[in-house]
């Protein structure tokens, strides 16, 4: 059993079942490479803390921006809890040096490990929601995501990239940015896509996500920063 104690002092949320805050941290790449303990991989967790962060965030925005109609709403959400804000958010909370993964997978630090630790976060809110319940899990989330939201909009983070590299893309140098699956990663139930963004035959940048569409919209925000367009 890992020592949390360090953790739960950070966070401030001190868990009656143990098993279950381990339980967040367990990758399923450790699971196949340790099979025959009784660990559970996090899989489930994500699944429920995906839709309580949704949930709470949706609130919050919803009484934040009372002007705001459902679509921009929706993108502010997106741009909130895009893997890679959640990503760093994990890193900064020190979750990554209680991940328990397949030794291949620990030699991976790169954008591969954004995407384990933002899982990891959904799955901490889910083991959270079900030890402590809604209020402790909204506060979890208020404290280390919510900040965030007042740079996405001044920074108009929340548009939709695809749109805007489309956008600008024909406006500046009369192209349609077309877009390639360069590797695809992973079974079903947990695919890791990399897509390509091309003006042409020329490969602007790259972008990585859980289905195409995200790793779609992650090489244009990356065509977009790569090309100074972020205005």
């Amino acid at each position: 059993m890992i020592d949390f104690s360090q953790f739960e002092k950070k966070t401030k949320i001190v868990f009656k079942d143990k098993k279950l805050l381990e339980q967040a941290f367990i990758h399923r790449s450790y699971i196949n490479e340790n099979s025959g303990g009784k660990l559970c991989h996090n899989e489930r967790l994500e699944f429920l803390g995906d839709a309580v962060l949704e949930l709470i965030v949706t609130d919050y925005l919803y009484n934040k921006y009372p002007d705001r109609d459902e679509g921009e709403l929706t993108a502010y959400r997106s741009a909130l809890v895009n893997a890679i804000i959640i990503g760093e958010i994990a890193l900064s909370l020190g979750m990554n040096d209680y991940l328990l993964l397949s030794k291949g997978e620990a030699k991976d630090i790169g954008k591969a490990r954004s995407y384990i630790l933002a899982n990891t976060y959904e799955a901490y809110v889910g083991a959270v929601y079900l030890d402590q319940g809604y209020d402790i899990a909204r506060d979890f989330i208020a404290s280390t995501l919510f900040g965030k939201i007042d740079d996405i909009v001044a920074q108009k983070l929340w548009r939709d990239a695809k749109s805007l590299v489309q956008e600008k893309a024909q406006e500046y140098i009369n192209v349609t940015p077309s877009y390639k699956v360069i590797n695809e990663v992973g079974p079903d139930h947990d695919k890791h896509f990399t897509v390509g963004i091309f003006f042409g035959e020329d490969k602007i940048a790259e972008g990585k996500g859980h289905s195409k569409q995200e790793a779609e919209q992650s090489s244009a925000r990356a065509a977009l920063e790569a090309k100074n367009w972020l205005d």
